[in-house]
């Protein structure tokens, strides 16, 4: 199970002007590097949760069905399923109908339940679900999650000089885990 990011979402949840507020800064000089950590702070977020923040397109990469007829798409909120495809022996996509499918968009992780589900030919990546998932705008996204963002990348900032910025996310603020935690994944 493959998830594949097909397009970067358009906007990030926290702006430039949103970031340098809460960071009580009035100058233009480092809004490069600003802009860049809010890009690690968002990614951070995504990845130890599973919400994508802002909507972009996914590639749900399959070898075959599960054996559970609900297929986890790894992210939430789903906004649509946009195609699925199944490779043939011959490596030939077969585009199944989207009709008859029941989408649980808002679970965590979104789920799909599919009632046709021909096997795939190929015996890897047999199977791609193409689906949107995020919210459609900043404004929709839960508050504690855009304080996060806000939170890490100001902690970030903080301590530029210490760690170099391919390294980073290097810390955690204090707090970070309190406000996400109500979104993390859990598992056994």
């Amino acid at each position: 199970m493959t998830l594949i990011e097909t397009d970067p979402p358009l906007a990030e949840p926290v702006t430039l002007a949103e970031l340098k507020a809460h960071l009580r800064i009035d100058v233009g000089d480092e809004d490069e590097l600003l802009e860049s950590l809010i890009r690690v702070a968002r990614a951070h977020l995504e990845a130890v949760t599973g919400v994508a923040l802002m909507s972009r397109g996914c590639r749900l990469v399959l070898d075959d069905w599960p054996k559970a007829n609900v297929i986890p798409l790894m992210r939430t909120p789903v906004q649509s399923i946009d195609a699925i495809l199944v490779y043939d022996a011959e490596g030939e996509p077969q585009t199944l109908p989207l009709t008859g499918m029941l989408l649980d968009a808002s679970a965590r992780p979104a789920r799909l339940l599919l009632r046709e589900r021909p096997t795939p030919g190929q015996p890897i990546n047999g199977i791609e679900i193409e689906f949107t998932a995020g919210f459609a705008a900043a404004n929709e996204i839960p508050p504690e999650l855009t304080r996060a963002v806000l939170l890490h990348a100001a902690y970030l900032y903080e301590f530029r000089g210490a760690v170099s910025p391919d390294m980073q996310p290097a810390a955690i603020p204090a707090g970070y885990d309190r406000l996400i935690s109500p979104w993390m994944r859990r598992g056994l």
